[in-house]
């Protein structure tokens, strides 16, 4: 992309998203895949029935609680971005090729994203059962966006910071599944 910025004067955004998560606010559209293979809706595939347990892969990490940390960012807010992204080129306001991180910018560790859908699902009288294994190769202990650059050339923060907005959202969406 770069070279063609250079010698083509192609401008483009690659936006590199972090963990995607979430569903929309409104419960119109949700996550939905096979296999699937995202935290968040393994975790609530179980308070729903759909799945035996979730699975903890490594409690042996050099973080607080042993398990890694990432950054999770809400699928609205992903898309606000690439609305950002879009108007930004069409009205020619970046020039070039340009590299954008989309995350929180905040980490949270597989176990604290466990205990916030405890949480969520507990209203509706669901529980979580958990099955510890051990780390799968590859996975680094910590992975955190950095997003200034999505602040600085787009405008762009994420509105949803918590994990409470975006468990409770992919909840409502994978209780409109059963």
């Amino acid at each position: 992309m770069q070279d063609f910025a250079s010698t083509h004067k192609l401008n483009s955004v690659s936006l590199r998203y972090f963990n995607a998560c979430g569903a929309d606010p409104e419960g119109e559209l949700g996550e939905m895949h096979d296999p699937e293979t995202h935290i968040i809706p393994l975790i609530l595939q179980v308070a729903s029935g759909r799945k035996e347990s979730i699975e903890i892969y490594g409690t042996d990490y050099p973080t607080s609680d042993g398990t890694c940390i990432r950054d999770y960012i809400h699928v609205s807010d992903l898309c606000d971005a690439h609305w950002l992204a879009i108007s930004k080129l069409l009205s020619y306001e970046l020039q070039g090729a340009h590299f954008i991180n989309l995350g929180n910018g905040d980490g949270f560790s597989v176990k604290q994203v466990i205990e916030k859908a405890k949480e969520v699902v507990s209203v509706d009288g669901k529980q979580i059962k958990i099955q510890e294994s051990s780390r799968r190769d590859g996975d680094p202990a910590i992975l955190v966006a950095n997003s200034a650059k999505a602040k600085e050339l787009l405008g762009w923060s994420p509105k949803y910071f918590g994990l409470e907005d975006m468990i409770s959202h992919a909840w409502s969406w994978e209780k409109s599944l059963n």
